[in-house]
Order: C-alpha cells, then structure tokens, then sequence
C-alpha cells in the first residue's frame, strides 16, 4: 500500500514538472516582452513625453492584451509593474511584479487586434493601492488617457489629477486610451513561478526580497537609463 502511494505521488510530482516548466517560460517570455514594448514605445520621441516618465512613481506593461471572447466589451492581458525603489520613489527601478489586466468595457482600438498597454503611475497612493490589490481604475484610483507627443504639457489639469495615464498601441498605432472600469491586480501565481516562492508584490518593489530576473534585466536596465530620476520628488534632484 505504501509503495503504491509512493509511486503514485512520484507520477503526480513528474506530471506536473513539464507543466511548471511551461508556466516558468511562459512567465519570462512576457517578461522579456515587457522589455522589448516599453523600449520600442519609449525610443520613439512623439509618444510617451518624458516628462511624465521622469515623474511616474511606477510603469507598468502588458503586451499585446487581447478582447476575451466569453466577456461581452472585456479584455484579458497579463504583463509586469516596475516601481522606483525607495520610501520616496527616488531610488532605481525595482524587479517587476507580474500583473493581471481584467474587465472594463474598451474592448480594444481596432477590432480582435491585439493591443499593447502602457500604464504610468503618477503618485505615491496610486502605486500603494495598485501593489496591494485589486484595484478598479476611475473608481479606486483615477485614471486618464495620457497625452502624448514632445509638446504635450505634463502639468495640464488631466495629468495632475489622475493617479494613472494610459496609452495603448495597436497595429504600429499609438494613442492615449482611458482603461476606465477594468481592474489592475498582482498576478501572484506568476510570481511565484517568475520567483520561484510565494513573494507578494509589495515584497518585491518595497522590500527588494528578489533580484531583478534575467527576463528583465534588459528591461530595467534601460528604464535605469531612460529615466534614472524622479522629477516629481524636489528630493531627487538635491
């Protein structure tokens, strides 16, 4: 009897390792995709002004995002956050936490085209809120389509208020796009596999108790270079 549940367990742990192994690169290649969307949007001088990315507290990413066929008008995405380190947001850009894009009615900009979102989180409470939970953009925290273009100005009255600027690029397009009504969460489940333990998202930005993995090391090392500093802390600039 004993061997029989010995033997059976070892066939549950060997079924599930290719499926772990799945899942762990299935998790990097977003990673890695996260890197590759945020350099090609950033690299290009008339979309994401950079002012507003010198004062984003965090960014995050979730590539090609795609309508959810079973939800009427939702979509489904799953992408990373990187947050400034520091109590004041001033320090280098952390190791991701996998996110989680749910709900809402904006469907997407042109049809079943897969769609790339790019969030800045512009204050200290839109970051806090985002990494401990479930958060539902335009009620939890505010949210605006963000402007764009070398002459936008970061200090309009839209960029002032909301807590969150959204774009979206779909088919080499490029807009701001309100994510109103769809909800922003810590994919935990991905962190673990990205990990390899149980970490919560605010471990991860606040605490540093992971090193930046492989998958994102390019990514932070370019947001390191693009914008090493927070602009929008007088204390960064001392």
């Amino acid at each position: 009897m004993l061997k029989r549940m010995i033997s059976s367990q070892m066939a549950l742990a060997l079924f599930a390792l290719p499926l772990l192994a799945a899942g762990d690169k299935k998790e990097t290649e977003r990673l890695e995709n996260c890197g590759i969307v945020i350099k090609e949007v950033m690299d290009i001088p008339d979309d994401i002004p950079q002012d507003l990315i010198d004062k984003a507290e965090c960014i995050v990413v979730f590539p090609s995002v795609l309508k959810a066929a079973f939800v009427i008008g939702g979509s489904y995405g799953r992408g990373a956050m990187t947050c400034r380190t520091g109590e004041h947001f001033t320090g280098p850009w952390s190791a991701p936490t996998m996110m989680a894009l749910e709900g809402g009615s904006f469907g997407l900009q042109l049809g079943g085209q897969a769609t790339d979102f790019v969030l800045l989180v512009m204050n200290p409470r839109g970051a806090r809120a985002i990494l401990s939970s479930k958060v539902k953009l335009g009620a939890d925290a505010s949210v605006a389509a963000g402007p764009k273009g070398r002459t936008a100005n970061a200090s309009t009255d839209v960029t002032m208020r909301a807590e969150v600027l959204s774009y979206s690029r779909a088919r080499g397009l490029f807009a701001g796009l309100s994510l109103e009504g769809s909800t922003v969460r810590p994919d935990n489940d991905a962190n673990e596999r990205i990990y390899g333990k149980k970490v919560e998202a605010e471990s991860i930005v606040f605490k540093g108790a992971v090193a930046v993995p492989p998958a994102a090391q390019k990514m932070i090392a370019y947001l390191n270079q693009k914008s090493p500093k927070n602009t929008s802390d007088p204390e960064s600039l001392k």
